[in-house]
């Protein structure tokens, strides 16, 4: 397949090489890219073309810009089997999270060679940069921040944000925990400590969340977080914008823990007048695919966020949410639930995980670049 007529503006690409915009029409390409590093990083490929499509026209593609790099058309003299093929070998995006914050993802074949990569790599790194910018300057803002990050052992990748100027800010450690189907059923899980309640967050018949219930998830995220790595104060508008922006969202993922005084909830299950915030977690959906080996693997889930507000600590709070989201899962035929901790976690979150069944698939790294207008 052919790429299309719509160029970006000139990046600095070898003689012969393009560079157009992401198109649906390129998700086996983008699929073949990801999967291509994720086994030369990890071993153990797991981009599918649900995740790619959802980045490229989901809800959250929006504040999105991608460029894909081609190699040159093959010529005549190169046999007949290569005529058409045009593959992509590198592919950049740019999420405008929030004010003052960009993600920057970058992937280069990792079958070319050294130099070759090096340079489109480079090419794809000051797209980044200048992208990032014009956010910036779309958002009034003086300057932003770059984020990015790479497999912990991946040198390529680290040798390339290096290049562009980004500094290495952080490890994380990316665990996941096995789901079996029995740990779905009725007392399953041990119960919360007394005190504590687990309650999903209420929707409405029409399937929206209950307005109170997102703004007390919004607000115990923000209070938890204030003294973790890189945390920023972040709008209740812009909280659920980025929400929803995530291609495995669903309001059905959020959980509220709350203490119990001893008064009871309404006649609905709306929180009595003795109970009162503690902890919250928002999980989503992991589409299934292909294991590394090829087999069908079912859906899984992932905990984005889940934080407990530090009068609360030493109660069961977290273990609490945690079970319930491995129940849910079970209950919905997953066999998984992944999550990412901070290696340096100020709470030591790793050792709650551990003793619940979690264990490190890998680690990744955030590189960051501080970039002015």
């Amino acid at each position: 397949m052919n790429p299309p007529e719509s160029p970006l503006p000139v990046l600095n690409l070898p003689d012969g090489w393009t560079a157009t915009p992401a198109t649906l029409d390129h998700i086996d390409h983008l699929v073949r890219l990801l999967r291509a590093k994720e086994q030369a990083a990890v071993g153990r490929p797991s981009a599918t073309g649900t995740t790619v499509q959802t980045e490229l026209v989901g809800w959250g593609a929006r504040p999105r810009e991608h460029v894909v790099v081609w190699e040159p058309e093959p010529t005549p003299d190169q046999g007949p089997l290569q005529l058409g093929e045009h593959p992509a070998r590198a592919w950049a995006s740019v999420h405008d999270r929030a004010a003052g914050r960009c993600l920057v993802a970058v992937t280069v074949d990792p079958e070319l060679d050294e130099g070759l990569a090096d340079r489109l790599a480079a090419a794809l790194f000051d797209w980044a940069a200048e992208q990032g910018r014009t956010i910036a300057r779309s958002r009034g803002l003086a300057g932003t921040q770059l984020d990015s990050g790479a497999f912990a052992e991946d040198r390529r990748q680290q040798r390339w944000l290096e290049a562009a100027g980004f500094s290495r800010a952080r490890t994380w450690w990316q665990m996941t925990r096995e789901v079996t189907p029995d740990e779905g059923a009725p007392g399953a899980m041990p119960p919360p400590r007394p005190g504590v309640v687990v309650r999903r967050t209420r929707l409405g018949a029409d399937g929206l969340p209950d307005l109170d219930d997102v703004r007390a998830v919004h607000d115990v995220l923000e209070s938890s977080f204030a003294d973790h790595f890189n945390s920023y104060q972040e709008t209740f508008e812009e909280f659920v914008v980025r929400q929803r922006e995530n291609p495995g969202h669903r309001w059905d993922h959020w959980w509220l823990a709350e203490l119990d005084d001893g008064d009871s909830a309404g006649p609905d299950g709306s929180p009595g007048a003795g109970r009162r915030p503690a902890g919250a977690v928002i999980a989503t959906t992991v589409p299934g695919g292909l294991s590394p080996e090829g087999d069908p693997q079912p859906a899984g889930s992932y905990i984005e966020y889940i934080g407990v507000l530090a009068s609360a600590r030493g109660r069961g709070v977290a273990k609490a949410l945690l079970r319930a989201v491995i129940a849910d899962a079970a209950q919905r035929g997953r066999d998984r639930v992944g999550l990412e901790v901070d290696a340096d976690s100020p709470t030591r979150a790793d050792a709650l995980y551990g003793s619940l069944g979690w264990h490190t698939a890998y680690r990744t790294e955030s590189w960051h670049r501080d970039i002015l207008t």
